[in-house]
């Protein structure tokens, strides 16, 4: 169930971050740089300690060899790259308490079939109009935001407490491990095959996830037929206490849930590691071409490597925290305390300093690919932390918090394209990552304070009429 998911939540990221790398070819760069002059089609006129000058030509940027038919400045392209988290945000909550109450199973693999439609869609929706192509993005957005409450609910029922960490790392360490995936493939089939390619091969080969998923997972160990042992099935079933569906109370108790520290520590920590998480996400491929002049094949390699080191730090701190709770060396609270605070202080300090590199590539690439490679922490930490709070409500409270981490995704694009307008310098991305370091000094001061990973006593409150139709 662990990789499975893992596979699904990589091919969703793949989609979630393809058009980031993709326009990069869709755009005609020649065209817009016509239209406005102040587009940074070719700064190497202009001579500013703020726009970085490389005499090797070979890695600067060949612009005028990789142009697309569409001509959108980042304006556009910055609502473009949003759409996504549109949709992603209004179909959080109702996926969350449809997995909950029906079944998570279903839910998921109708994400990923909605995106796989999208996506064959995309290349018709393009041409016809670049408000087409958002629209196909927001649809994508609402198949991928309910994945993560899906999956949550999965875990919940899946996973015996000393083995969540490790469990959700997987499930989750798939967001990254599809991430350099979707990079080096979007990037190799836009420069060998065309930009329509991207959607077509990426989507065909969803098809395959779903016919497995389908085949092989169950919702829950009482429901999964092969692959599972009656002894792994009672020992799951065991060391989660033995509650099944009907112990799930109908209706979430908002009210105590928006008055427990943990759990608001918990979304002020989504919020502040999604801004920095979707600006490194959305944005590096643009960095990477724009202010460090990499060319479309080196840009999707190196885009894709942080993501990669990501994956592998994930899987090993984990395991690592796993074990130091199996021994009794750390608690619930302190493995999840570490894990978010490798998620944002390492990066905090990687972005700090990238901002004082100017355009020093070995040393930005590098910062870059250790800052990413922390934010993996997150997924040990306070992403699987709902799950120790409230298992019961798993789903909901990850939809949550999601809909508010969401926020960033369509703020951060429209932000970076709004102040980099006409203005691709050092100095402006300076200010995007400034921004970012102070949201990560939030999360770290308030989750250190408040974050807890004890089981909250209105998990498993019941309504009165829940009450008395009991009696």
């Amino acid at each position: 169930m662990a990789i499975m998911g893992s596979i699904g939540l990589a091919i969703l990221y793949g989609f979630k971050v393809n058009a980031s790398v993709a326009i990069v070819a869709m755009v005609n760069h020649t065209a817009v740089h016509i239209n406005n002059p102040h587009y940074p089609y070719d700064n190497t006129s202009t001579v500013s300690a703020n726009v970085c000058q490389f005499d090797d030509a070979s890695n600067v940027t060949k612009i005028k060899g990789e142009d697309g038919p569409f001509i959108w400045d980042e304006i556009i392209q910055g609502f473009i790259l949003s759409s996504y988290f549109w949709g992603y945000a209004i179909s959080m909550l109702p996926g969350g308490r449809l997995a909950e109450l029906w079944s998570a199973k279903w839910v998921m693999n109708g994400s990923v079939l909605l995106n796989l439609a999208a996506s064959i869609l995309t290349p018709i929706a393009a041409r016809t109009h670049y408000w087409l192509f958002v629209a196909m993005r927001f649809l994508q957005g609402i198949g991928g935001g309910v994945s993560f409450p899906a999956m949550h609910v999965m875990i919940a029922k899946w996973a015996p407490p000393n083995e969540r960490s490790v469990i959700a790392s997987i499930v989750y360490a798939g967001t990254a491990l599809g991430t350099v995936i979707s990079i080096l493939l979007t990037g190799l089939l836009a420069v060998n095959l065309g930009w329509e390619s991207i959607f077509y091969v990426e989507g065909a080969l969803c098809l395959i996830w779903c016919i497995a998923w389908w085949l092989m997972i169950a919702d829950s160990p009482e429901k999964q037929m092969i692959f599972i042992s009656q002894k792994e099935r009672n020992y799951i079933a065991t060391s989660l206490g033995g509650h099944g569906k009907e112990d799930v109370p109908k209706t979430v108790p908002w009210g105590q849930v928006f008055r427990s520290k943990p759990f608001i520590a918990i979304l002020i920590a989504h919020f502040c590691s999604n801004f920095g998480w979707y600006m490194l996400l959305i944005e590096l491929p643009t960095f990477m071409n724009q202010i460090l002049k990499f060319d479309m094949s080196s840009n999707a390699g190196l885009s894709s490597i942080p993501f990669l080191c990501m994956w592998l730090f994930t899987m090993i701190l984990s395991k690592i925290l796993a074990i130091m709770q199996e021994r009794d060396l750390i608690s619930v609270t302190m493995s999840r305390k570490i894990g978010t605070l490798f998620a944002s202080l390492v990066p905090m300090l990687c972005l700090i300093l990238v901002s004082h590199v100017g355009c020093d590539r070995v040393s930005a690439v590098l910062l870059m690919t250790i800052g990413i490679a922390c934010i993996g922490g997150m997924y040990c930490g306070f992403l699987a932390n709902h799950i120790d709070i409230a298992p019961n409500f798993a789903g909901s409270l990850v939809a949550m918090t999601n809909v508010v981490a969401t926020i960033p995704g369509f703020v951060v694009p429209v932000f970076v394209g709004q102040l980099t307008h006409g203005n691709q310098t050092i100095e402006a991305w300076r200010i995007v990552f400034l921004v970012t370091i102070i949201l990560y000094a939030i999360e770290i001061l308030v989750y250190t304070i408040f974050g807890s990973g004890n089981e909250q006593p209105w998990n498993k409150i019941k309504t009165s009429d829940e009450m008395c139709a009991t009696s």
